[in-house]
């Protein structure tokens, strides 16, 4: 679960990070008001679950694919500004007045950034928060790394930018610490760190205190992310964080009530949101036209692979699971069938305790409770098989059977072929 920047910033702040002072606005008003109690000269932010806000631009909605296609293709003649003729998401202020003028011309609006798609992202909340005279801006995130067992930092003295950028373009900026998973936070980690940034003096001591505080909040909080760009060297000798990302682990999230209602909808696929509301978890919405039911998750990656292969583009990655209920089957078709782009399904089933006859008496009940007028091809083996094959057999739905993987792949393809 993703959360905005402002959210984000009162939890590391609550765990003892040293953040920069600000609060959220949801009309120019109220944004106005939080500049004059900051003193006036502010930065206003839009507030959206996508990176590259600064460098994005602000339009109205039908306008987002035509941006997004300048972005893409031109960024340095259409990328937005902090501050001149292509203002973007993230502007400057210098007074109460600038501040209310620049939250009413991002609020209602959507921002459109490399990372948002071509259809934008509608822009409801601002973050009002304090100019901050940066003197050097550093990267920094503590992520949890399979790798490694455990927690692992990232940091660079290269902060404002990608990181996959500075990754690509000079690696060796780039320094990782894990955090040994026995033992915890120890003060090595934050020393080590401060040394690899070229931290000295105070500024070092400040760097560990906060490297310290952001592990605490990624252990409380259960975040599977926790990132800071830009963390900043202030010109009166503060280290402090400017921005803030974090991300939950939504398998977490059971003892995190509190956390949960931070999660905003709105920002997210409305597929993958109705997707999770209807039972079935593992649903991540795809750019291509073929429906996929899997169970397990590497047979739900080797089958998008041989989608793929054969020609074509999956529309979604769904591992139905272990699933012995025909409703969560109907539940699965409901969601893929409310994709528009979808042109065909393939439902590919290796039935070890999720048994074959139930996932076809699944998609026989969606058939008739769902009105699927989209080719459904089935691939089906394992446990209870033979019941499966009566079971299809005498219901008469008009499913194209496929005899192995690759077939199943090819014919999908060709069934999402005719229909487009």
């Amino acid at each position: 679960m993703k959360l905005h920047e402002y959210q984000a910033r009162d939890l590391l702040a609550a765990n003892g990070v040293a953040v920069t002072s600000g609060r959220v606005a949801r009309t120019a008003a109220e944004a106005g008001k939080v500049a004059g109690e900051l003193g006036g000269k502010v930065v206003v932010k839009a507030q959206i679950h996508a990176g590259g806000r600064g460098k994005g631009r602000l339009v109205e909605a039908s306008e987002t694919a035509a941006m997004y296609e300048k972005l893409t293709s031109d960024p340095a003649n259409n990328a937005g500004q902090v501050k001149g003729d292509r203002v973007g998401g993230v502007r400057l202020a210098d007074t109460v007045a600038e501040a209310e003028a620049a939250a009413g011309a991002i609020l209602g609006k959507h921002l459109v950034s490399i990372q948002t798609g071509p259809e934008g992202k509608l822009v409801k909340t601002v973050l009002v928060a304090e100019q901050t005279d940066i003197v050097k801006e550093y990267y920094l995130s503590v992520l949890v790394d399979g790798s490694v067992n455990g927690h692992l930092f990232i940091a660079s003295a290269e902060g404002g930018q990608e990181i996959e950028h500075v990754a690509a373009t000079n690696p060796d900026a780039i320094a990782r610490v894990a955090v040994n998973s026995a033992s915890g936070w120890e003060g090595y980690v934050g020393r080590t760190l401060a040394q690899r940034l070229g931290f000295t003096g105070d500024q070092a001591a400040q760097f560990a205190t906060l490297a310290e505080a952001l592990y605490k909040t990624a252990c409380a909080t259960d975040a599977s992310l926790v990132e800071i760009n830009p963390l900043a060297l202030t010109a009166d000798g503060r280290v402090v964080a400017v921005d803030a990302k974090l991300t939950i682990d939504d398998n977490a999230l059971y003892r995190h009530k509190d956390l949960a209602d931070l999660r905003d909808k709105d920002e997210e696929d409305p597929l993958e949101v109705m997707a999770q509301e209807m039972g079935v978890s593992n649903f991540i919405k795809l750019d291509g036209n073929i429906g996929c039911i899997v169970n397990g998750a590497g047979l739900a990656m080797a089958t998008m692979d041989a989608i793929k292969f054969a020609g074509g583009e999956p529309a979604n990655f769904l591992d139905i699971g272990t699933v012995n209920d025909p409703q969560r089957v109907v539940s699965a078709l409901q969601v893929i069938i409310k994709d528009p782009s979808v042109k065909a399904i393939l439902v590919n089933i290796f039935g070890g305790m999720a048994r074959v006859d139930i996932i076809a008496q699944g998609v026989i009940d969606g058939f008739k409770q769902l009105g699927i007028e989209v080719p459904v091809v089935m691939r089906l083996v394992g446990t209870n098989l033979a019941e499966g094959e009566q079971l299809l057999a005498a219901s008469g739905i008009p499913a194209i059977r496929a005899t192995d993987f690759g077939d199943a792949a090819a014919k999908a393809v060709e069934a999402a072929n005719r229909a487009a």
